[in-house]
């Protein structure tokens, strides 16, 4: 479905960009070790809880794919190496790929590390026609990063992804077909593709989504075009009916959003042997709220609102907010708030994966963090009893934790930890979306 070399649409015809790096976090871990190259790799949890995150085109294949249970690409692919992955290396990535976007033009916004929309108006009047920066962009990221990367061209967002997702290389029947590289959504290609496509392939239709659409009998786009959206909004909500109805025609008001604001940052963990009981599970908590606060401090926010979840071995999931009159970015703070979270749950049964996030940011100062502290002797009330705690420690460990921050930025972050960090092999600093981010790991991998 690529275009004609013809073709050459001007930025009114083809305003908006989106470009996807080819299996984004796979193709870094062959980059920095070029003995995995022509052979199937993924990033992942290698363990029995593992999920997929990024799979080598060598290990699609055979049927490897992202989100897949480790265990089955396992089975898939007997010789798959499973690697557990390097937030720090795939981040460092990200930003050049950004820079060489931002060459092109400010007006970009990235979602997650591996892909943008780029609103190309502002190219107008320098002439620029869309197809060729295109084709450069994806040049540079290749020749500066030795990244593959797949290129969109559409009227909206609704199209440009749908396109970048098209040009990119596909596995058939075991056999790696390349593809265009960079595609262009034209009239023609949009009715064609409102005609063929199936539901699943529009934007934030999950499994879920389309198995519910599908008992509808809603296979494919044209059908939704059809539907009354009032109708469909009883199966699916109204927000979600509106916006496919709208694609169903071809249309997306979203616009490209340059600095998106970040809304939430958490770290979650899923364990190799769950945890049995509150005492072991408030344990966990610790490092999630010393890796939480650490997170916040490099932003230099506060957060007001902390929010636990748990997944217990039902697979049965239960979480829980509290929202404070202060901010806090101490980990001790959090985890006073965690831990009363916590103890209001009812562990019925052992845990498989806990989470700790925290969000409802402000900018740290000090007319951010409430100055007065100590318990109320006459609440009874838990969760109000941790929040003066929350507060007294957030208040009282300012010093050592900027203390800390300080050292730790000057020669390392492993050179100075408090006492609950110090492990076999010194000071053991855990990080947000760490080796055990995509579950945990086993002891052997694929070779």
């Amino acid at each position: 479905m690529s275009n004609s070399p013809s073709e050459n649409p001007t930025v009114d015809e083809a305003p908006i960009l989106h470009v996807d790096l080819d299996a984004f976090f796979a193709s870094v871990e062959v980059l920095d070790d070029p003995t995995l190259k022509g052979k199937p790799v993924a990033v992942g949890g290698g363990g029995d809880r593992g999920v997929i995150a990024s799979a080598s085109y060598e290990a699609r294949r055979y049927g490897v794919r992202s989100a897949m249970p480790s265990v089955i690409a396992k089975r898939r692919c007997p010789n798959l190496i499973i690697l557990p992955g390097r937030f720090d290396r795939y981040e460092a990535y990200s930003r050049q790929f950004h820079d060489i976007v931002r060459d092109l033009t400010p007006d970009y916004e990235p979602l997650g590390l591996d892909e943008v929309f780029a609103n190309l108006r502002s190219l107008r009047r320098l002439n620029v026609r869309p197809l060729s920066a295109a084709a450069e962009l994806r040049r540079r990221i290749n020749d500066e990063l030795g990244l593959l990367c797949g290129v969109g061209l559409g009227r909206n967002k609704l199209f440009a992804k749908l396109a970048s997702k098209e040009s990119k290389p596909t596995v058939v029947d075991g056999r790696l077909v390349g593809g265009a590289g960079v595609v262009w959504v034209s009239p023609t290609l949009e009715r064609q593709w409102l005609a063929e496509l199936p539901v699943r392939a529009l934007w934030g239709v999950g499994p879920a989504t389309a198995a519910k659409l599908q008992k509808l009998g809603l296979h494919y786009v044209r059908d939704l075009a059809k539907v009354d959206e009032v109708t469909l909004a009883g199966h699916v909500g109204a927000a979600m009916a509106s916006t496919l109805v709208a694609y169903a025609h071809g249309e997306d008001k979203r616009e490209v959003t340059v600095d998106r604001v970040l809304k939430s940052v958490g770290h979650d963990q899923t364990f190799a042997k769950s945890l049995v009981g509150i005492d072991a599970i408030v344990e966990a908590a610790k490092g999630h709220a010393a890796v939480v606060a650490r997170a916040l401090r490099s932003q230099h926010r506060v957060a007001r609102t902390i929010t636990i979840a748990v997944r217990f071995d039902d697979l049965t999931s239960v979480s829980r907010s509290q929202t404070l009159s202060f901010g806090v970015d101490d980990e001790y703070a959090i985890l006073a708030i965690a831990e009363a979270l916590l103890q209001s749950i009812d562990i019925h049964n052992s845990v498989r994966l806990l989470a700790v996030h925290a969000s409802s940011f402000l900018e740290r100062d000090d007319n951010n963090v409430q100055m007065t502290f100590g318990l109320d002797p006459s609440s009874s009330n838990a969760r109000e009893q941790a929040e003066a705690i929350s507060r007294e420690r957030q208040v009282s460990n300012e010093a050592l934790r900027d203390a800390v921050d300080e050292v730790r930025a000057k020669f390392g972050k492993s050179s100075v930890g408090v006492a609950a960090e110090l492990g076999e092999r010194g000071v053991e600093i855990a990080t947000q979306r760490g080796s055990n981010a995509f579950g945990p790991e086993s002891h052997q991998h694929g070779e």
